[in-house]
């Protein structure tokens, strides 16, 4: 029971009666989350960001600066999440020489099993541009698929490349896929002319594309098992020769250190491509993936370097950077109701949100109130109980001030 306090019988008295009336927790909670100064918004990422020129970074607060190499451009990614930690001209279209492989084989791995054995054809090996890389496969030679795929990824052999073409269905064949591929993976900016990566007019893809492929492939066992072997046997009928991954970064080999942690990936050279890497390394928990495009300053081997610095970049940089960019895939636009739903359905549906939202409040009505909205303004009958008992006290205190008024009179 509410015990009303004395107050003068007038307007004013009734007035003062509200200000009285005790004040409830809702709308107390109400009140102090409206005068709660909204806390500071998180770094949103900009979707466009990555389609600046120049050098995309947020650092944090003790973040290290990244690198300044002189590769045309880069890209450095968390492989886990997808997110881009920073990056140079990311989508800037570029050759992209033998890295070009890595696109290639996300598309023709699944094909065939890798003991499956294939007897090489002539015509296979037609067409391959003066002076590509070879492993040395022959015609008439009868080889396992995972002695090619060795054959790809450790010595970069186009030759390597029109046989597996060939046994997916051919060059052009493999061309379309591999485009149909790299749209699927999101990569937009890969024109795909020549599977084996050799230059051919119009054919580019960026520092993005290259992330997104190489990032991809890690979720391939097979993909890692050969983009990380350092060394393979390679068949030559009745006996075999040591090939060795032409990756520095994972061999060691020609006074380029290995990277600690290098899973891979593949590296790539031509005369119109410049070097090109994309590399992928782990430490404890971490696993980066970084793209390296036509490093300008340096000797044949600046590629490695400045792929080593900017993976030592990554892995100080972890938590201390806001994303500028994602390797995943845009999200579909929202689709339109399928043909047989039923048109009930379809006409309680919202103009944009194909009815969801509709759908999920009947839900949210069903299971009990929901939460309150961020803004702090509590929604639903929470929002309407202290109106209602402002209310109804002030229409009880107004009838007593209107009775002891005139009801006073008549007696």
């Amino acid at each position: 029971m509410i015990v009303m306090p004395a107050v003068r019988h007038t307007a004013a008295g009734a007035a003062a009666l509200l200000l009285a009336l005790p004040v409830t927790a809702a709308s107390t909670a109400s009140a102090a989350s409206v005068a709660e100064p909204t806390p500071p918004a998180r770094h949103a990422v900009d979707p466009a960001r990555l389609d600046r020129s120049g050098t995309q970074v947020q650092p944090l607060r003790g973040a290290p600066e990244p690198p300044a190499v002189s590769a045309l451009s880069w890209v450095v990614a968390d492989a886990a999440t997808g997110e881009v930690l920073a990056a140079r001209n990311a989508h800037e279209p570029l050759p992209p020489a033998s890295t070009l492989k890595t696109l290639f084989a996300l598309t023709a791995l699944p094909g065939h099993d890798p003991e499956e054995q294939h007897t090489v054809l002539d015509e296979e090996l037609y067409n391959i541009g003066d002076g590509s890389s070879l492993v040395g496969v022959k015609e008439g030679y009868t080889y396992k698929v995972s002695d090619l795929w060795n054959g790809v990824f450790l010595s970069s052999g186009n030759d390597a490349v029109h046989v597996l073409a060939a046994m997916n269905g051919g060059w052009d064949a493999m061309s379309a896929k591999m485009q149909q591929k790299a749209r699927e993976l999101g990569a937009r900016d890969t024109q795909v002319v020549s599977p084996d990566g050799y230059d051919a007019p119009g054919q580019v893809s960026s520092a993005y594309d290259l992330a997104v492929f190489g990032r991809a492939g890690l979720q391939d066992p097979r993909f890692v098992r050969y983009c990380s072997t350092p060394y393979a046997d390679f068949p030559a009928g009745s006996w075999s020769y040591g090939i060795v991954n032409t990756n520095r970064l994972l061999t060691g080999a020609d006074g380029v250190a290995p990277y600690p942690g290098l899973i891979g990936v593949k590296n790539g050279y031509t005369s119109g491509a410049g070097n090109t890497l994309v590399a992928a390394a782990r430490q404890g928990n971490r696993t980066l993936v970084v793209s390296v495009m036509n490093p300008q300053g340096g000797d044949g081997f600046a590629v490695y370097e400045e792929t080593r610095e900017l993976l030592d970049w990554g892995f100080g940089a972890w938590g201390r950077v806001t994303p500028v960019g994602s390797l995943k895939p845009a999200e579909e636009p929202h689709k339109r109701p399928e043909e047989g739903q039923d048109r009930t359905q379809q006409a309680q549906a919202g103009p944009e949100d194909g009815g969801d939202s509709r759908r999920n409040l009947r839900a949210a009505a069903a299971t009990g109130p929901r939460e309150a909205p961020r803004d702090g303004v509590p929604s639903g009958s929470t929002a309407r109980l202290p109106l209602a008992l402002i209310g109804a006290a002030f229409g009880a205190a107004l009838s007593l001030w209107l009775w002891r008024r005139f009801g006073a009179r008549g007696n």
